[in-house]
């Protein structure tokens, strides 16, 4: 199976650089970068992700808002925080994981469990 993976993140490098982990650990994948809510919600629509990875920190759109615009419309897709820092104190979202990117090489691991690939 392939599966759809959305990256959301106004960094086109950090995306390309999670799909480049994806696809090396020979998970098959199909990925869509998008940066904006617009974009989002209409990837949301016409891709229909398995699989949400978002950032936390993009300027004028937050990975909070991602989350609470993923569950309202691909309730059923899973959704990973994929973040530069984090603080200590930082509450977020009930995601179903939390990965910093510099970990970056344990996201092949947690997809897998994630979406049985």
């Amino acid at each position: 199976m392939r599966w759809r993976v959305l990256l959301v993140d106004d960094s086109s490098d950090d995306a390309e650089l999670a799909r480049i982990e994806l696809h090396g650990a020979g998970i098959a994948a199909d990925c869509r970068h998008v940066d904006s809510e617009a974009s989002l919600i209409a990837a949301l629509a016409d891709f229909s992700p398995h699989l949400v990875l978002s950032d936390l920190n993009m300027p004028g759109f937050s990975g909070e808002h991602a989350f609470a615009i993923v569950r309202e419309r691909a309730p059923v897709a899973r959704f990973v925080f994929l973040t530069g820092a984090l603080e200590d104190d930082t509450t977020l979202p009930p995601a179903d994981a939390v990965l910093l990117k510099h970990e970056l090489h344990a996201l092949p691991g947690l997809v897998r469990e994630l979406l049985g690939a």
